[in-house]
């Protein structure tokens, strides 16, 4: 068998030969070598098998609950407000009534090419107890005294949360604006001869042609919060207390901050690959598609 695909298809083989060998050494051995790490426990090079006793660590473990609550929150509240503001920004850059419309798009998109470390910096700044967004709300009478929102677990939590609208947002609007322009316009038409109004027409026109985008990313931003690092550990550090680690710096804990236990680290990461599919799933059936 494999010599008749190799005899029929040798060219094929053979330009796709150094992506294969990079995909099974960089993608595939670590794949399989982490799911078999996960069966031990180590205590620096020294690893000991431990078979479903690090499953058993993970549902007793505090701080690891913590950090998954967290990350749920953030998925709860942050992915439905990002992309309904992603359709509505949208839908208003798809008007044709709309001057500056590649300045807009352009202005919208950028924050999520900035660097983040230099994003991360620019927020930890304007959100300093002295910094530029309590002095706007203190000269507008709008509070007394500065928030702080880096120091607070609850304004900690929301000023990650307004940092992942602010540089993702953009990103999945793209996606929406390319699937209204693909919207056939005389749906609109038709649906305006009938008198049905703009709002009406949003919802049984508009958000049914959207179905496989707004699939598309639901699901990549659901995978993105799971996974979510960068945010909290530039901005908060997972502090205070705790308040804003996520499950990935948890696992970046486990391996590099607290006594290294990579069998451990690989455990926790499973069980994000499980999560993810989990809630994959269960958009893909929401959704109504063949999962």
């Amino acid at each position: 068998m494999l010599k008749k695909l190799w005899k029929n298809g040798k060219e094929g083989w053979l330009f796709i030969s150094i992506a294969l060998v990079l995909f099974l050494f960089f993608s595939l051995y670590p794949i399989i070598d982490s799911l078999i790490l996960s069966f031990y426990s180590s205590k620096g090079l020294v690893y000991t098998f431990t078979g479903l006793g690090n499953i058993r660590r993970l549902l007793s473990d505090q701080m690891f609950l913590i950090a998954l609550k967290n990350t749920l929150i953030y998925l709860i509240v942050q992915v439905p407000i990002m992309l309904i503001l992603a359709i509505f920004l949208a839908t208003l850059l798809n008007s044709a009534r709309l001057k500056f419309k590649g300045v807009f798009r352009t202005c919208i998109f950028l924050p999520c090419v900035t660097s983040l470390v230099a994003y991360s910096v620019l927020f930890k700044m304007i959100f300093s107890e002295k910094g530029l967004i309590n002095n706007v709300l203190i000269n507008l009478s709008l509070i007394e005294n500065g928030i702080p929102w880096l120091t607070d677990p609850f304004w900690a939590k929301v000023t990650i949360i307004l940092a992942l609208l602010w540089r993702w947002t953009g990103y999945n609007m793209i996606f929406f604006l390319a699937a209204l322009q693909n919207i056939p316009k005389d749906m609109y038409e038709a649906a305006e001869i009938d008198g049905v109004n703009k709002f009406k027409q949003f919802f049984y026109i508009t958000v049914p042609q959207l179905k496989p985008i707004l699939l598309f990313t639901t699901i990549m931003s659901t995978i993105g919060t799971l996974q979510l690092f960068d945010e909290p550990m530039n901005l908060t550090m997972g502090g205070p207390a705790n308040s804003t680690m996520t499950v990935s710096q948890y696992i970046y804990n486990v391996s590099f901050v607290y006594a290294p236990n990579f069998g451990y680290a690989a455990t926790i990461s499973y069980s994000v690959v499980l999560m993810i599919a989990l809630l994959s799933y269960v958009q893909f059936k929401f959704a109504g598609e063949d999962a």
